[in-house]
């Protein structure tokens, strides 16, 4: 079984006031995973690939449909068939127990193998459009907006244990923040105020408080924003929907270094 690489290289840039270098980035794979329980689609969730029958079995244990080892019949996959897919069978006796589970299904957008490769990446790209160009900003004006998020946050000093959301118009003003025990709640709030506030048609420039995750690029992509920054690496797979929908990633390295993933035209550099 080979769903996909845990990791993956990909080519950035390593910039600093005076000097960019050409730098491969290790970064964490992503991929789509499908769960089925009785040959019926369950649930789909994100995941670095590999251990997929361990996370099938441990899942099903966290939603309370076994209660132990005993309760399933079979788990395994097709070889045939898409690898990013498990099947799990319950034991009659189970099935009897938890037809009110069975039946509460997590997000599902496909019922076909399909789900959990190019399928939906294709579907994702084809309702996201690619970002414009013209906007830009400076490596240290853009590690100026790094610094303001941190300076924004009042949760994460007390407790750290919140995500947060910073974006920016052009001229590299703040006009929405959020913060949040989720990080994909901090975007939502985030982009939600801009939303309702009438200023996002403005927005140029987004900070994050962690990684850059599929989803979070297609929350940015549906708000137009071209620009995400945040303080970890992005998925391998945020960096292939970036670079697809030309969009530019970046995040701080060392001794004000920005290390840029896809969309270095947007950075100006030495």
């Amino acid at each position: 079984m080979s769903p996909g690489k845990r990791t993956q290289f990909y080519e950035s840039l390593r910039c600093t006031e005076d000097s960019c270098k050409s730098d491969p980035l290790e970064l964490i794979g992503e991929e789509p995973f499908l769960i089925r329980i009785e040959d019926e689609a369950y649930s789909v969730v994100m995941r670095t690939p590999g251990d997929e029958t361990f996370h099938a079995a441990g899942f099903c244990l966290g939603e309370g449909l076994i209660n132990s080892l005993d309760d399933i019949e079979r788990i395994g996959y097709d070889k045939n068939l898409d690898a990013n897919m498990v099947d799990i069978w319950l034991t009659p006796e189970r099935r009897k127990k938890v037809p009110h589970l069975l039946k509460r299904k997590s997000y599902v957008s496909q019922t076909s193998c399909g789900i959990c490769g190019k399928k939906m990446l294709e579907d994702l790209d084809q309702i996201l459009t690619p970002a414009k160009n013209g906007f830009e900003a400076t490596l240290l004006s853009v590690l100026d907006c790094i610094a303001k998020l941190s300076k924004t946050q009042k949760y994460y000093q007390r407790t750290r244990g919140s995500h947060a959301a910073l974006i920016f118009d052009h001229h590299l003003d703040p006009i929405a923040f959020a913060e949040d025990v989720g990080r994909h709640n901090a975007l939502d709030k985030a982009i939600g105020k801009a939303l309702m506030d009438q200023t996002l048609r403005g927005a140029s420039l987004l900070v994050l408080s962690s990684r850059i995750s599929y989803e979070l690029v297609q929350k940015a992509a549906r708000a137009h924003l071209p620009v995400m920054i945040s303080n970890s690496r992005p998925t391998a797979l945020a960096a292939q929907m970036g670079q697809n929908l030309n969009m530019t990633l970046a995040f701080p390295g060392k001794d004000s270094e920005l290390i840029i993933v896809c969309g270095e035209n947007r950075i100006q550099r030495p």
